[in-house]
């Protein structure tokens, strides 16, 4: 169960509001510290590809727009479209290889046309995630955030000694000690307000020391002009839907599946570093972040750019920063926006010289790693999950640095799986399905959440105990948790209404897991628990005696919340 300690770390929690200034300054660093990754993507894929100059400009202007409202979405929410926290936009390394591969061989059409088609799987997934709980687990979104830094590092690595032919790398070295030092020597003793500029103070710092060893590139920024619009070069749809559809088809699939695990990590991630007091995860949140992530995707293929994905860098700031607020997502949006006029503002940005860079993103991604550990830790590593995230994750290192079968490999489906999260997080859902697939037969039965269907569920339980030889003593254990569990259930729901549950009971490593799927109310029985430990006067004296109960029977509980579905689990030691 998760604990009611507070996290000190968060200074501005997801629901509050912090003044303007904060507002605007975090915002400002964000979007400027994000705007490189966002438009030097559609950049490396259009010029491998052999993409006109006219696309390139007209893809990377409609990628920082995209960015634009998807982050926007993401931070406020339309419907069911969007997590309701700080999660940024941007274009997606992911499908780099995917893309060139088809812009290259079949040209920007079907690029788009690719695009649009498996972008509608993450609309899928977002609608039946929880169908897929077992699979897409903590363990493995843990696993996938971890194997963001073994797939992005090697890239940061190389920019160290990304200068002019005329300097020195031993000045390009000095640069980025100075900058890396700068951030963490902020972040680590700094307080209030001057610790929420250690990323940008840092940058600063970087790209001006750069102008005295002539990092910086000053011409590229004459060379833009100050506001501007680029000339329209939409490429349009390959409707033909001949072979290189279905061939390349598989590889898009794959590709925008392993983005919605890392969705779904960062999901997951944020929600742990935006509150004071741990809640339980919300997965309809999840969902919404899904949702957004497939609406950029779509966007992406209809106008005609790179796909997008949730920046895993919204969950290290935050931790870095402890500014958690979701308005600064709508600040972040409003920046972006601004920059995609403004082309001699993205060539200022662009300008700053990879060393700057590459010491800023090492400290990031540093955090992320550990935010990976952490939500694979926090739900529990047992024996079983520890060999998953471990053989998951070195087979992501193997397969990233080509140690595995590499000429093999490199011919299979494109390469996709010569990069490390593609790889390592595909693992960790095979292993994820096996152990599913092995578990012991469930006992099952569905009926009405009612008191009335009490007996039922206890006869069932009755009978699972009976057959598994248990005690009296652990019989009745079972058949208390269940009933308790019931009656939290009932007191959530409306009563003027007809809901179901769907009661299973399986053997576990240490005793038994029951599981309860049902329609129910708005609160989270997870954090209900938690909050035990507090006074809380506004509390019927029934109510708690049931919840001090539960709390007491069961050695965990976790509370999933979905669309339209909860999933309480319940997991009972044996006696």
């Amino acid at each position: 169960m998760e604990s009611s300690s507070e996290n000190t770390n968060v200074r501005i929690q997801a629901d509050e509001n912090p003044t303007l200034p904060v507002l605007s300054g975090l915002g400002l660093q964000l979007a400027i510290l994000s705007i490189a990754g966002i438009v030097l993507t559609p950049a490396i894929v259009i010029r491998a590809g052999g993409g006109s100059e006219a696309f390139l400009n007209w893809a990377v202007f409609a990628a920082v727009l995209i960015s634009a409202v998807t982050t926007i979405i993401q931070a406020k929410k339309i419907g069911r479209i969007g997590a309701g926290y700080l999660l940024l936009m941007g274009t997606s390394g992911a499908f780099i290889a995917v893309c060139i591969t088809t812009l290259a061989q079949s040209g920007a059409a079907m690029m788009c046309t690719l695009i649009i088609v498996s972008s509608m799987f993450q609309f899928v997934m977002a609608a039946k995630l929880s169908w897929l709980r077992r699979i897409l687990t903590p363990p493995v979104a843990g696993t996938v955030i971890m194997l963001i830094a073994v797939t992005v590092m090697p890239i940061v690595f190389g920019m160290f000694d990304d200068v002019p032919e005329t300097v020195d790398i031993s000045d390009a070295g000095i640069v980025a000690v100075i900058t890396a030092v700068t951030i963490i020597g902020i972040a680590l003793k700094a307080r209030g307000v001057l610790r929420l500029w250690a990323p940008v103070i840092g940058v600063v710092v970087g790209a001006v020391l750069s102008m005295f060893y002539g990092m910086y590139d000053f011409e590229k920024i004459a060379q833009a002009n100050w506001i501007g619009l680029p000339q329209v070069a939409w490429p349009g749809f390959d409707l033909s839907f001949g072979r290189d559809f279905w061939v390349l088809l598989p590889m898009f699939v794959l590709v925008t599946l392993v983005g919605a695990i890392e969705t779904i990590g960062d999901a997951v991630a944020i929600q742990k570093v935006s509150w004071r007091r741990p809640r339980a995860i919300d997965f309809r949140a999840v969902q919404g972040a899904l949702g957004a992530d497939g609406l950029g995707n779509l966007l992406s293929g209809l106008a005609g750019t790179v796909p997008n994905t949730t920046y895993s860098s919204s969950v290290s700031i935050t931790e870095l920063t402890g500014v958690a607020t979701r308005n600064i997502g709508v600040a972040i949006g409003i920046f972006f926006l601004i920059f995609a006029f403004v082309p001699k503002f993205l060539a200022a940005i662009l300008a700053i010289p990879g060393p700057v860079v590459a010491a800023y993103v090492t400290v990031i991604i540093a955090l992320l790693f550990a935010v990976g550990m952490k939500i694979i830790v926090q739900d529990g590593l047992s024996y079983r999950k520890a060999l998953v995230v471990g053989i998951s994750f070195w087979v992501g290192v193997g397969f990233q640095n080509n140690q595995i079968f590499p000429q093999i490999v490199s011919d299979f489906a494109g390469g996709v799986l010569q990069n490390g999260m593609t790889a390592g997080g595909l693992t960790a859902i095979i292993l994820m399905i096996f152990l599913e697939l092995t578990e012991p037969r469930r006992k099952r039965i569905e009926l009405d959440l009612d008191t009335q269907q009490l007996a039922k569920i206890q006869q069932v339980v009755e009978k699972f105990a009976k057959k598994n030889h248990w005690t009296e003593a652990m019989s009745a254990r079972l058949s208390l948790v269940a009933e308790e569990t019931v009656l939290s259930l009932i007191e959530e729901v409306d009563a003027h209404q007809r809901h179901r549950v769907h009661f299973t009971i399986k053997k576990s490593d240490s005793g038994a897991e029951l599981e309860f799927i049902t329609t129910a109310g708005q609160e989270n029985l997870q954090d209900q628990l938690a909050l035990l430990t507090e006074n809380d006067t506004t509390r019927f004296a029934e109510r708690e005696l049931s919840l001090r109960l539960l709390k007491h029977l069961a050695s965990s509980i976790r509370h999933q919340q979905y669309h339209n579905t909860h999933i309480v689990t319940v997991s009972v030691a044996n006696l």
